[in-house]
């Protein structure tokens, strides 16, 4: 049968990020120390932005309602009606595009990589949006904190949803990440890598914690040679059970400023952003007289018009990621009062959802705002998403904060004899008994893990 090579044209909707909505979300996600270091290069690149003083001229919306100079006809914005070059209006990108990333010099972290993944990947929009949950939720090991039921109640969703997109996570790279155990880690790595069945499978599914006794005890226990469990071991030693270790800090000094403070001023408590040291943009006044210069060449005109355009995004951008982050902050600061006022203790349940209606904006957003930006309150420094906790539930109904339900943990613990330390059991039966928490076992192990505490067999003192 011949082939034949033939031209179709197809019609299909598609989303496609303008360039400003690009930078917007870019600026978005920065916390103050990468917005402070990006603002700083984009002075060096773009030389139509200059920083404000006392001094000024005039301020971006000055500049726009000004005329041109004496003896020069039409309007500011009439600059940018003109036609300098053969392209369109909208063709102001330059001949080798800006690499946003490559000007962050910062190592991409986990949380930055897998939301990635999740922009590429086919999700819905209700998968998207439990993707971003279990992400926000992954620690630096790359483990999954919160069990798929406590997600599910979260974001109102069924537990096959939850479920059914965190078995998708767990194959982006790194493989295994969103995993809730390190058995559940190593099983998924094998499968990515064609191992189903067989020897290895067998050993990490059913006899993880018998490696360390060597391979001569597998192999009794396995009915098989010492040199096949060899080979087995070969490869699961080859496997990374911690898959988030990669996008780990690795030990370099991290300095943290706030990027929102809160206060406690006339009767209320208010915010306010953390702007020392940030650099205030805005158009140099003297490139609108170039603009408006006939003797200026069609080339310059060109680069200039593009330059503006630029810096008009970049100022209004930053108007808008200041407007969003302050307004997230101050319904922060109205849901978690009692946390601002008595302590940890008091933080309430809360979900991206409810900040995200009350800010009229979506939930990823809030998802972005709140990445990697601190807030300075009176118990300390404390990450935004420290005050996204998950939630428990008290007998009668009442939630209680996971935050609320480790200081427990950690009273209890505090007061036990070291003699005869609590179980896992003996801690989930007090905290029902005591502060009428509802929780499991299991749950107050992971807790408890989460608190760097060791279980009872190793707390035990004689």
């Amino acid at each position: 049968m011949a082939l034949d090579l033939k031209l179709h044209l197809q019609q299909r909707p598609e989303l496609l990020l303008s360039p400003q909505l690009r930078l917007a979300l870019k600026l978005l996600q920065f916390n103050r120390l990468e917005l402070e270091q990006y603002l700083r290069e984009e002075l060096e690149r773009n030389p139509v932005l200059e920083v404000e003083n006392e001094h000024s001229d005039l301020s971006l919306e000055e500049l726009y309602a000004e005329t041109g100079p004496a003896g020069v006809e039409g309007s500011w914005e009439d600059l940018f009606e003109e036609e300098f070059s053969p392209y369109p209006t909208h063709s102001f990108e330059e001949a080798e595009p800006v690499s946003w990333e490559a000007r962050l010099h910062k190592e991409e972290d986990l949380y930055g990589h897998l939301l990635w993944q999740v922009s590429l990947a086919a999700f819905s929009e209700a998968e998207r949006r439990v993707a971003e949950y279990i992400i926000q939720n992954i620690n630096e090991r790359g483990y999954l904190t919160l069990s798929p039921s406590e997600i599910a109640q979260d974001l109102g969703v069924s537990v096959a949803l939850v479920e059914g997109v965190r078995e998708r996570i767990k194959y982006f790279d790194p493989v295994g990440v969103a995993s809730l155990e390190v058995r559940e880690c190593l099983l998924a790595q094998l499968s990515y890598l064609g191992i189903d069945s067989g020897l290895v499978v067998e050993i990490v599914r059913d006899h993880l914690s018998d490696i360390p006794r060597g391979p001569e005890f597998l192999a009794r226990k396995l009915k098989t040679s010492p040199r096949e469990i060899s080979q087995a071991l070969e490869i699961i030693r080859g496997l990374e059970p911690f898959p988030g270790r990669a996008y780990s800090s690795g030990g370099v000094t991290l300095y943290l400023e706030p990027d929102v403070i809160f206060f406690y001023q006339e009767g209320r408590w208010r915010v306010r952003l953390y702007d020392e040291g940030m650099p205030r943009l805005r158009i140099s006044a003297r490139y609108r007289k170039l603009l408006a210069d006939p003797t200026v060449p069609r080339k310059a005109k060109v680069f200039l018009r593009e330059r503006l355009r630029s810096a008009e995004w970049l100022i209004r951008s930053l108007d808008q990621r200041e407007k969003t982050l302050l307004k997230v902050a101050e319904v922060l600061a109205e849901l978690q009062r009692d946390f601002l006022e008595k302590g940890p203790a008091y933080l309430r349940p809360l979900n991206l959802r409810e900040v995200a209606e009350r800010v009229g904006v979506h939930e990823s957003t809030v998802s972005r705002v709140t990445h990697h930006k601190y807030a300075e309150t009176p118990h300390g420094l404390f990450e935004l998403k420290f005050f996204f906790p998950s939630g428990l539930k008290r007998e009668g109904g009442e939630a209680v904060s996971s935050e609320a339900v480790k200081r427990y943990l950690q009273e209890l613990i505090a007061a036990e004899d070291p003699k005869r330390p609590y179980s896992d059991q003996d801690l989930a039966r007090m905290l029902s008994e005591q502060y009428r928490v509802k929780i499991a076992r299991r749950t107050v192990a992971k807790y408890r893990d989460l608190l760097g505490i060791p279980p009872a067999r190793q707390r035990r003192k004689t």
